[in-house]
């Protein structure tokens, strides 16, 4: 689990790690200036939740609940025209949403047969540039390793 102890606060929780580091270290901010973008940010930042779970229910079922939560990934994908990311630019909803869609990706087409992307051209074109930005790409997991994980994790196996 990451952390970080900075003016004797510690922060553990992913996404309270993201908005202080966003608020308290130089550089471009990850959230947006725009009212509209903060809005969209704050609904998918709650979602995460919720997303996680319908995807991870999905793994000993048929999947079509899986299909709902990517479709609604897709949808959130559309709403900004000016870039490929959740807020149009790159910015702490994709954080937040990188290692989820990850992870899920290789372990559905694995175990599934499932390709999250297909009739998802958003998705897919997201999922592309995410693994053009080289500190994401330096984070990034083996595939083959997420799926035994996975297997071991939600198939009991």
């Amino acid at each position: 689990v990451p952390a970080l102890e900075h003016n004797n606060e510690v922060k553990g929780e992913s996404l309270d790690l993201i908005k202080y580091i966003d608020s308290h270290f130089e550089g471009p901010s990850l959230f947006p200036d725009d009212p509209a973008k903060k809005q969209f940010a704050d609904e998918l930042l709650s979602y995460i939740d919720s997303f996680y779970k319908t995807v991870t229910s999905s793994f000993n079922g048929e999947g079509t609940e899986a299909g709902i939560a990517f479709d609604n990934i897709e949808t959130a994908l559309t709403k900004f025209e000016d870039g490929p990311f959740f807020l149009g630019q790159f910015s702490l909803v994709d954080i937040a949403y990188a290692p989820f869609i990850e992870r899920f990706n290789p372990f559905l087409l694995d175990v599934k047969k499932y390709d999250i992307t297909l009739g998802r051209p958003k998705l897919a074109t997201w999922i592309e540039e995410m693994n053009k930005n080289e500190g994401y790409t330096q984070t990034r997991c083996d595939p083959k390793e997420i799926v035994e994980s996975y297997k071991k994790r939600f198939m009991v196996i």
